[in-house]
């Protein structure tokens, strides 16, 4: 199985968007067996699914995550664990063992609304800490 965490500094990048490297994760036998930072030259948003799928990538840990790219990954059978934070390894060793603290209705879809409007409050949109970067 192989696992990409949107990375930055060894932990979790907040938004999927906007995520310059991904640390992809090769799993066997329910061990860690490799591990490599991959650059995403520049793409973002929808490319980064067809780069991950590129990848073959089986499933994806992020923090935030637009509607949009939900839909793409879960087009192209990626398997998203979303809202999650912290670092990079224990998220993945977390997944090995089911014990992953994850969003499964994660949203991030401040992209095209105006903040303050009726029911919105920022703080409660999914996006790990009330906010993506």
């Amino acid at each position: 199985m192989k696992v990409a965490v949107t990375h930055e500094n060894g932990q979790i990048f907040g938004h999927f968007g906007r995520t310059e490297t991904f640390k992809v994760y090769e799993i066997e036998n329910g061990q860690i067996v490799s591990s490599q930072v991959v650059g995403t030259d520049g793409q973002g948003h929808g490319a980064l699914a067809i780069i991950l799928n590129d990848m073959q990538i089986d499933a994806l840990i992020c923090g935030g995550i637009g509607g949009g790219a939900q839909a793409a990954l879960a087009q192209l059978g990626i398997k998203l664990y979303g809202g999650c934070q912290g670092s990079c390894d224990d998220a993945v060793q977390a997944l090995i063992e089911g014990k992953l603290d994850y969003n499964p209705n994660v949203q991030c879809n401040h992209h095209h609304h105006e903040h303050g409007g009726e029911g919105h409050t920022c703080g409660s949109h999914g996006c790990g800490s009330g906010h993506c970067h």
